[in-house]
């Protein structure tokens, strides 16, 4: 029973190695690209298991007893909630950390800069357009990739307001 809770390494060395491993995932995730857990293909759910793999002896090291475990899982919630302040707080940092909504159909033309940039495909775009009861891309005024990974779709018929 002592095993569980003597620590391996110490705890500010678990802390600041589930920290910098937080970061440097979430960096990760950034560049990858935008997507909803949702609409995680396979291929993006067998990435994100791998990385918990991957990663888990990175932020624990060689300790196994169960106080280390949950020092690293107290730190990823304390540094998600930071980092989820932060971003609240900066509009910057809302930018940096969590983009910027990208412009996809403007006026029923593709812009297909924009979806390779974002690393989605063409047939993703229409299941998306079909999934909003649209037929084609001509019926569509705006899609735009949301910073969640989300596709808003706005139609031609949609009435459109200025404002003034």
């Amino acid at each position: 029973m002592d095993g569980m809770l003597k620590l391996g390494t110490p705890a500010l060395e678990l802390v600041v190695r589930s920290a910098v491993v937080y970061l440097v995932v979430l960096i990760g995730l950034r560049v990858t690209g935008k997507r909803e857990v949702g609409q995680f293909t396979p291929f993006d759910l067998v990435l994100v298991l791998l990385i918990s793999n991957a990663v888990q002896n990175a932020m624990v090291g060689s300790d196994t007893s169960l106080l280390g475990g949950v020092i690293a899982a107290v730190t990823l919630l304390v540094v998600n909630f930071l980092v989820g302040r932060f971003t609240e707080g900066s509009p910057a940092a809302r930018r940096l950390i969590l983009g910027h909504p990208t412009l996809l159909v403007h006026e029923g033309v593709v812009q297909r800069a924009a979806i390779t940039r974002e690393g989605l495909t063409e047939d993703e775009l229409l299941t998306s357009i079909r999934e909003h009861g649209l037929e084609n891309v001509s019926e569509v005024r705006l899609a735009v990739l949301e910073v969640d990974g989300s596709i808003s779709i706005v139609p031609m018929s949609a009435e459109v307001f200025h404002s003034r």
